[in-house]
């Protein structure tokens, strides 16, 4: 568990679970091999291992006490689920809650839950399991929802999204369902589902940011001279900033997903906004610049 303050902000990393995810040519379809290896002396060990190609990454959830307030970033993949569209987390069990109170936060003491959107790996712990059912975990929070993801992934609306063409779609399409039954509608009646944008308080900001799905959203920190953007799954790997045209293989619209990475770095390095993926393993924080049209890395944070 790591902290730091930003400004009044005092934010936290829990780690649900770290390790080795995919190939980097299968999380990043339209990468350059030759990037990799030509950043091979800072993407190892955090980020990619090159003699079998994996990318290594983090669920984990970023606690924000701000303003008297505990909010978490997202809630990773919980415990006892069934994901057939990623069998490696399929019944996962770790000890996450305790980890969360390592951090000082008990389930009761969470206001607001921020999802920044709705894949299986941001909600998980939305909720957790009881009596063969599923209750939230943060029984006095508010879940704070992208309107366009509920509708999005909503099983009700499924015939508006298009029919699976291979067996690959139609177990994502599967395992979407599932996720919006354990960990999604159990809390829609504590849920605000906001769109256009949300402010949580003076410091915390929601923002749509969409591509990687309809309501993908990044979260902004401004305290005092301060500034951080939690940009969710906008990167997935630190590649993604050095070739940010360049979509994971998880984008429900790659191409808007491009769009919507370039403005976001684009204002991180103009701004010096800290960037905060959801998935960087390592300190998981990073500055940028620019670099001619695409960015660079100033620092780990």
């Amino acid at each position: 568990m790591d902290s730091f303050r930003l400004g009044e902000v005092e934010v936290s990393r829990v780690v649900e679970w770290q390790g080795e995810i995919v190939a980097a040519r299968t999380i990043l379809p339209g990468g350059e091999p030759e990037t990799w290896r030509a950043n091979e002396s800072w993407l190892v060990p955090d980020h990619w291992r090159p003699d079998n190609d994996n990318c290594h990454g983090a669920m984990q959830t970023w606690v924000l006490r701000s303003r008297g307030k505990v909010v978490l970033v997202d809630t990773g993949i919980g415990n006892d689920r069934t994901r057939p569209q990623a069998p490696m987390f399929d019944g996962l069990r770790t000890g996450f809650l305790d980890r969360l109170a390592e951090a000082g936060v008990r389930p009761e003491d969470v206001d607001v839950v921020v999802n920044t959107h709705l894949h299986y790996d941001h909600v998980g712990w939305n909720t957790r399991g009881s009596d063969g059912g599923w209750e939230p975990t943060f029984p006095n929070a508010t879940y704070l929802i992208p309107r366009a993801d509920k509708e999005y992934f909503d099983p009700g609306n499924a015939h508006r999204r298009p029919a699976p063409r291979s067996e690959h779609e139609r177990v994502r399409l599967e395992g979407s369902h599932l996720v919006y039954a354990d960990s999604v509608a159990p809390v829609l009646d504590r849920a605000v589902l906001w769109e256009g944008g949300h402010r949580i308080d003076d410091n915390l900001v929601l923002e749509p940011a969409p591509g990687h799905t309809p309501g993908s959203t990044v979260v902004r920190l401004e305290s005092g001279s301060d500034r951080a953007v939690f940009v969710g799954d906008l990167l997935h790997t630190p590649v993604q900033i050095l070739e940010p045209a360049h979509s994971s293989c998880f984008c429900e619209d790659p191409g808007k997903a491009a769009e919507t990475r370039r403005a976001v770095l684009e204002r991180a390095a103009d701004n010096r906004e800290l960037v905060v993926p959801a998935h960087f393993a390592g300190t998981g924080v990073v500055e940028i610049r620019r670099d001619g049209t695409k960015f660079a890395i100033s620092r780990w944070v």
